[in-house]
């Protein structure tokens, strides 16, 4: 089978750019096949004209998944191709637009839960495969597909491990994107990263599609960390005051700091947001329930945390808060002080 995607120079006139983010950029663009003729495709393209070598590899990485990445929650890559000195990761196109250029301002319940529920149902589904994605963020989520669902996309840093330790490195070099980061993803938790990781992300997510801002803000890689691991979000509800009290809730729960604290399960979560969506169908407000109570997990969790050492955990976050702060008045503190944290931390 012969196929063509043109990528030559002026390649910015030919595709219609979706969004770009300095390092990517993801482009709705046509195929030609020998036996399907002219169809329409997304492409992932390095933003610059010398990409580092990371950023190939991550597009080789998604490619290298695609026999796991199902066409029904996921923009399956068809193609790895480079053409004029360029590189570019060809993906199914299923109509849809990414969740980013939706948000805007406060999501009204009515539009926010259909929504939601379709973005968890396709990250469960990711994880049944046994796959973590490490970088869910509104940019690589695609919405209102034309049969109505939804798929994820950057699977670039994915892992097929049920379980995973990172060690610590400098805030900048962290691979993912620091303002949807779980705590235990930047390296400083001394906690391993699994499926629960991808929902603190999601958590970030749905704060944002409730609020229109993200539950942190931040001017340096260092503080992003500091604000995962010791600061606590305002709740949605207190940022936009027709957000439902359970729907807050939930969106505060998926962002706890420890794991064993947040939904464990993507089902859990569907579980709860469909039946908030339905009291809102119905009534047209969302009573309070208990939240979390169909949130059961087929796997044996050993939790992580620390217990009985409140002083101690106090006097490490007080630590960080002084790190934090002579870095904005110039400082540059080392990785040492990165290490010792992960060291105090597990002591």
């Amino acid at each position: 089978m012969s196929q063509s995607f043109r990528l030559d120079a002026d390649w910015r006139s030919d595709l219609e750019i979706l969004w770009e983010d300095g390092e990517r950029v993801l482009c709705r663009g046509w195929r030609t096949d020998s036996d399907r003729g002219r169809r329409p495709v997304l492409a992932v393209l390095p933003a610059g004209e010398r990409p580092q070598p990371a950023i190939l590899d991550r597009l080789a990485h998604e490619y290298e998944l695609r026999d796991e990445l199902d066409a029904d929650w996921a923009a399956r890559p068809l193609a790895l191709v480079g053409e004029g000195g360029r590189t570019a990761l060809l993906l199914e196109d299923s109509g849809g637009e990414p969740l980013e250029g939706l948000i805007g301002g406060p999501m009204e319940a009515g539009r926010f839960l259909p929504l939601a529920i379709g973005i968890v149902s396709a990250l469960g589904k990711a994880h049944e495969r046994g796959l973590v994605h490490k970088d869910i963020k509104p940019a690589n989520i695609l919405v209102n597909c034309a049969d109505g669902g939804t798929r994820l996309t950057g699977f670039g840093i994915a892992s097929r491990l049920p379980r995973e330790r990172l060690a610590p490195e400098p805030p900048e070099l962290i691979a993912g994107t620091l303002a949807y980061m779980a705590p235990e993803q930047t390296g400083r938790m001394n906690r391993s990263i699994d499926s629960r990781s991808d929902l603190y992300a999601l958590g970030v997510t749905l704060y944002e599609m409730l609020t229109g801002g993200l539950p942190f803000t931040a001017g340096d890689p260092m503080e992003w960390v500091h604000c995962h691991v010791a600061r606590q979000p305002v709740s949605p509800v207190e940022r936009a005051k027709s957000t439902p009290v359970p729907v807050s809730a939930i969106v505060m729960k998926l962002l706890s700091k420890t794991a064993e604290d947040r939904y464990q399960t993507a089902a859990g979560l569907v579980w709860d947001l469909q039946r908030c969506l339905e009291d809102w169908e119905t009534a047209g407000r969302i009573d309070a329930f208990p939240i979390g109570t169909h949130d059961r997990t087929q796997r044996l969790l050993i939790p992580e945390k620390l217990y009985g050492r409140d002083l101690e955990i106090g006097t490490l976050l007080q630590a960080f808060e002084r790190v934090v702060a002579q870095a904005r008045a110039g400082a540059r503190p080392g990785l040492w002080l990165f290490r010792d944290w992960q060291v105090l931390a597990c002591q």
